[in-house]
């Protein structure tokens, strides 16, 4: 145990803690921007599983990184259009649309993989470009916190720089006012000329670049290849990470540290004598935990709500 405690507390452990926490963090600051929007977006594992086979796919075949990042955000926009028409455009049920596309990318992602490759399984026969790592002037240089905070992919730098871009979007820009003027009321936002449609529908594209991402780091950055069913509930996680932050882009970006803390763990008790189940649950069980206590949280702040609302009622009386 001793020794369990004295590696959680190492550089080794920190620095995969952080790598561990990207393809969290960026799908869940795209779920922040659809939940402010109004938009429940539950197809985040399914763009995100597609981004990662077309950002490999993209970069085999164009020759370069640029195509690989070129073909896995025009598959994760293409998603996003999707499911923002039927939900959107179409009034279709968005649990229904999310679940559709994730369905659909499961086995999508095997087919397009055997019929360029052959292989049902990885991407192994392709040449795979990655997002290159960076080494952080003077911090490498700094024991310890050189070790934990430069070398990383240039993803994880870009998923933290996209915390402080989304608070940006939402908190300091028109665009931004518009959205959480949609989510929070659309019948006042549209009484004063703003399309609700186009809002949401732009939230769900803006969100739909940032969730590609995420997947994209899984093949192109956390590992160098793709593989079937590489996202591994990662969506879901997300999504419950933005729920958590009470959409809020530091709350997601927190909650997201949390439940890759727990992921992270997961693969030290891998080298431990626990079996291999429950190493594997531990993520998802940090997972519902979260979500419990959260909900939990949220219905005492309705009852504290509902109680002072009947104090000032029965004082207006008297």
């Amino acid at each position: 145990m001793s020794g369990l405690v004295g590696y959680i507390f190492s550089s080794d452990f920190l620095y995969m803690w952080i790598r561990v926490a990207t393809p969290l963090i960026l799908p869940a600051l795209g779920a922040v921007i659809c939940n402010r929007s109004g938009v429940v977006h539950l197809g985040l594992e399914g763009i995100m599983l597609t981004a990662a086979l077309f950002g490999v796919l993209g970069g085999a075949l164009g020759g370069s990184l640029f195509w690989g990042i070129a073909a896995g955000i025009l598959i994760s926009l293409l998603l996003s259009v999707l499911f923002a028409y039927f939900h959107l455009s179409l009034r279709a049920n968005n649990v229904l649309c999310g679940t559709a596309i994730n369905t659909i990318a499961g086995g999508f992602t095997v087919f397009v993989l055997e019929l360029i490759t052959g292989e049902k399984g990885t991407s192994s026969s392709l040449r795979s470009f990655s997002f290159p790592n960076v080494n952080i002037p003077l911090v490498e240089d700094i024991p310890v916190l050189g070790d934990v905070l430069s070398g990383h992919n240039l993803l994880t730098y870009i998923a933290i720089l996209m915390v402080f871009a989304v608070v940006f979007l939402l908190y300091k820009t028109p665009l931004g006012l518009r959205m959480r003027a949609v989510g929070e009321n659309p019948n006042a936002a549209s009484s004063v000329g703003v399309n609700v449609t186009k809002m949401r529908f732009t939230a769900v594209l803006i969100s739909g670049v940032l969730i590609g991402l995420g997947g994209m780091y899984l093949s192109m950055g956390y590992l160098n290849m793709f593989t079937r069913d590489m996202t591994a509930g990662r969506g879901f996680i997300a999504l419950a990470a933005a729920a958590m932050g009470q959409s809020t882009p530091v709350g997601a970006f927190l909650s997201a540290m949390v439940f890759a803390f727990f992921d992270g763990l997961s693969n030290i008790l891998q080298l431990l004598r626990i079996p291999a189940e429950f190493v594997q649950m531990l993520p998802y069980i940090a997972t519902i935990a979260g979500l419990t206590l959260y909900s939990i949280q949220r219905i005492y702040r309705f009852k504290r709500k509902n109680r002072l609302r009947v104090i000032e009622a029965e004082k207006s009386r008297q």
